[in-house]
């Protein structure tokens, strides 16, 4: 790691005791090093280069940009423009006393992308898998889900507009209406120390009734949502219990409180835009958008045998069941 982002240590204010809070403009600059140590470690600096009008030299700290320029093979007066971000250096990593999670940053939606192409490779492992099939096998990944929303753009549409392209004008319209997506992208499991924020109900003062409560290990999460934050309709559920019945994966639901916010994903959008029956669905994980996630082994075997199915792939084979 080249830059690092201390947190204020609790002892010199009180507030952070009782509750975490930062301005992002004033408190999350990145320290990537010392006054002295780059005194003794000086290397160049803007003046001591040709600069080109056109470089990024007098835009960012000579040390910053000669740590770039090292990784990138050429001289800082030759970087036109920067396109970087900040990570969590620290690799993901598998534990737990039966080695169950896997802990690691971006995982949503990591997971997700993962999944969706091994299941795409294993649809197609098998010798002639592709022989005599008629549908397109199609696993798209997006940029900027959480900020611009990628699958907003037109891409997708092109995409699939040219690759049905056949000797009818209405080949696209016609594979439209016979296609199904799988819009696939982490779920909230039911956190053990936070159960009350998902749903439960009481019967008869008695009896408190848990639903809608992710496992992790429970199987792939089907979102629902009544405003349709979500793709999933009854429909498109039903279809994909017919798939998860012949990968022999385990399918469980989430439906967000009545009286909390709920998040959305690709799937109303590209819905919307192509007209395809979607359902929406993810892998259970806890700690979403924290820094480190956490999500279970079982979980990613679980999605890739479900993203594995197909029509023809499914022909041969016997239905398993998968925990």
């Amino acid at each position: 790691p080249i830059l690092f982002i201390p947190n204020l240590a609790i002892h010199l204010t009180s507030d952070s005791r009782n509750k975490f809070e930062f301005n992002n403009e004033t408190n999350l600059r990145p320290i990537i090093a010392t006054l002295a140590t780059e005194n003794l470690n000086k290397e160049c600096s803007a003046d001591d280069v040709g600069i080109n009008s056109s470089s990024v030299v007098n835009d960012h700290h000579m040390v910053f940009l000669n740590t770039i320029a090292s990784a990138a093979g050429c001289e800082p007066d030759n970087i036109l423009d920067l396109d970087l971000y900040l990570y969590d250096h620290q690799k993901a990593a598998i534990g737990g006393v039966h080695e169950e999670f896997i802990s690691g940053q971006r995982l949503d939606n990591l997971v997700g992308a993962y999944t969706c192409i091994a299941g795409l490779l294993n649809s197609v492992a098998t010798e002639n898998a592709l022989a005599d099939e008629e549908n397109i096998r199609l696993a798209a990944c997006y940029d900027n889900e959480e900020v611009t929303q990628g699958a907003a753009s037109s891409f997708t549409e092109w995409v699939l507009r040219r690759l049905a392209a056949g000797d009818s004008r209405a080949a696209f319209e016609e594979a439209i209406g016979k296609s199904f997506m799988i819009s696939a992208d982490q779920a909230h499991a039911v956190h053990p120390n936070y159960k009350e924020k998902h749903e439960s109900f009481i019967i008869n003062k008695l009896i408190l009734q848990e639903c809608h409560r992710p496992d992790l290990h429970g199987g792939v999460v089907v979102k629902i949502n009544a405003n349709q934050r979500y793709a999933t309709t009854a429909t498109t559920h039903s279809i994909l219990k017919q798939i998860a019945s012949l990968a022999g994966v385990p399918l469980q639901k989430v439906v967000v409180r009545n009286d909390m916010p709920c998040g959305s994903t690709v799937g109303p959008i590209l819905s919307t835009r192509l007209a395809i029956q979607t359902v929406d669905v993810g892998c259970p994980q806890l700690a979403m958008h924290s820094i480190r996630e956490l999500t279970s082994t079982s979980s990613i075997h679980q999605a890739t045998m479900l993203y594995s199915v197909s029509p023809s792939s499914q022909k041969k084979k016997k239905k398993r069941k998968l925990y």
